[in-house]
């Protein structure tokens, strides 16, 4: 059991770990952890919407993509530049021994991958999540994002996540709860 609480103490960390890149937009923070989880969801709602996929997998690696990060941290754009991470040494670190460490691996690496239509949603579900952030910040007036919102919507690999990026772009970030307010 010890070896499976010290990845639950791994992956809690990650709630303590900011994204870093939020600093060159002038505006917004996020954990790692809140992104994991807005990744996870945002790929929940895409699995819902795709026939023959297994969201169970979508999901998982949506829901693991940064682990390593816990090790390694968010490295921005300038990081990426001077710094080198050894992400697959994090991963073999933190999977070693667990029983279902190759499987976590597994995941991760295909992710990296992105050759199997789970994980090239799982890419669209990460960047829809930052095109999100990019959106909500802009909308409250910050116009640095509004050079980056169409840099990472080309990112995007799926039909589903380029549709769901226009109707982001076109939604209010407040819009869901402002629809029925009334005084």
């Amino acid at each position: 059991m010890k070896p499976i609480v010290n990845l639950l103490f791994e992956a809690k960390m990650l709630k303590d770990i900011p994204r870093a890149g939020f600093s060159f937009l002038g505006a917004g923070n996020e954990s790692i952890a809140a992104h994991s989880f807005a990744t996870a969801f945002i790929g929940y709602v895409m699995s819902n919407m795709v026939a023959d996929i297994d969201a169970q997998r979508l999901i998982s690696m949506c829901l693991v993509h940064d682990l390593p990060e816990a090790r390694i941290g968010d490295q921005n754009y300038v990081n990426k530049q001077y710094v080198k991470t050894d992400e697959a040494q994090a991963v073999h670190d933190a999977t070693r021994n667990i029983a279902f460490g190759a499987d976590l691996a597994g995941l991760i690496a295909e992710f990296n991958g992105q050759r199997t239509r789970e994980a090239q949603f799982a890419h669209d579900a990460d960047q829809l999540a930052f095109i999100l952030d990019l959106k909500s910040v802009s909308d409250i007036g910050i116009k640095t994002p509004d050079k980056w919102l169409p840099v990472v919507v080309n990112r995007l690999k799926t039909d589903i996540g380029k549709q769901l990026a226009r109707q982001i772009r076109q939604t209010e970030w407040d819009g869901w709860w402002r629809q029925d307010y009334y005084e």
